[in-house]
């Protein structure tokens, strides 16, 4: 954290960006399963999946170190961060039934919620528990000094359903295997154990779902990130009433972000484990 400090934003992007691929050469299983997926779901050649998951590991060395800065930027978001949308969440606001941004694991989402916050929007981030609670903290910490609320381990309910009652914007990174909780669902054409969380509190508190995702442009440096009107379910019926065509929605959106982006989507995490022995 203090070398990154040290060095500046830019200089420490490089570094982040060079231990990427370091780690992309070195990681020889986890990296060739993620060719290997890369190959399968997007039908590409090896040769061309190749270039993809390097580039992957590229760009999460970069938002790691983005990650670890957010504290020290935020004060600048402005310039990094081009917000396209931010009117469909103060729109939904206004219904009083809080907000479920639904995002997933690409381009570097901190800097969205990061930027919703500093525009003075009530955010809050479901975030995952890490092996080392001490890393689970950190996350937690440094979210919190960007000002975005972390929210316990998983989809918990109880502090979800908090968060909507206090009309705030839950963010919720969707592209995760539900494994036996999940419903099955068409992700990248292929079907994989979807989250049905978010889209039961929709459900039950009439809260709009809003996709959004923030990709790092052509220079590296400076990011755009997209939020889309709310989703809505079948024939004018209210998003999650029918949960299997609220999952295909949710999955299909994201996969579309993914195939125009794929190298700044996180193909190392085994999405397909629960129906394709995916790991």
């Amino acid at each position: 954290m203090f070398v990154c400090g040290v060095l500046g934003r830019k200089a420490a992007l490089k570094l982040g960006g060079a231990a990427g691929k370091i780690l992309n050469f070195f990681s020889f299983s986890r990296a060739s399963k993620a060719r290997s997926r890369c190959v399968r779901m997007l039908g590409v050649t090896e040769a061309r999946a190749r270039e993809i998951v390097r580039d992957s590991y590229v760009h999460f060395g970069k938002a790691l170190v983005e990650f670890i800065m957010l504290p020290e930027t935020c004060i600048s978001l402005d310039e990094i961060v081009a917000v396209t949308g931010e009117e469909h969440v103060r729109r939904a606001l206004e219904l009083g039934r809080g907000v479920i941004l639904l995002s997933a694991h690409i381009g570097c989402w901190e800097y969205a919620a990061a930027a919703l916050a500093g525009h003075g929007l009530p955010m809050s981030a479901i975030g995952a528990e890490q092996r080392d609670d001490r890393i689970t903290n950190a996350i937690a910490e440094l979210r919190a000094k960007a000002g975005v609320k972390p929210v316990a381990k998983g989809l918990d309910l109880r502090a979800a359903i908090e968060c909507l009652k206090r009309n705030e914007v839950l963010a919720v990174l969707f592209d995760q295997d539900a494994k036996s909780d999940g419903v099955l669902s068409p992700f990248l054409g292929h079907l994989a154990s979807t989250p049905t969380g978010p889209i039961k509190l929709a459900r039950k508190y009439g809260t709009p779902v809003l996709p959004a995702h923030i990709i790092r442009g052509p220079d590296g440096v400076h990011m755009s990130f997209f939020i889309e009107p709310a989703l809505e379910g079948p024939d004018g019926r209210p998003f999650g009433e029918d949960v299997r065509y609220a999952a295909d929605r949710c999955n299909e959106t994201i996969s579309k972000w993914i195939m125009a982006s794929p190298e700044q989507w996180m193909w190392m995490y085994p999405r397909w484990e629960s129906t394709l022995n995916d790991r």
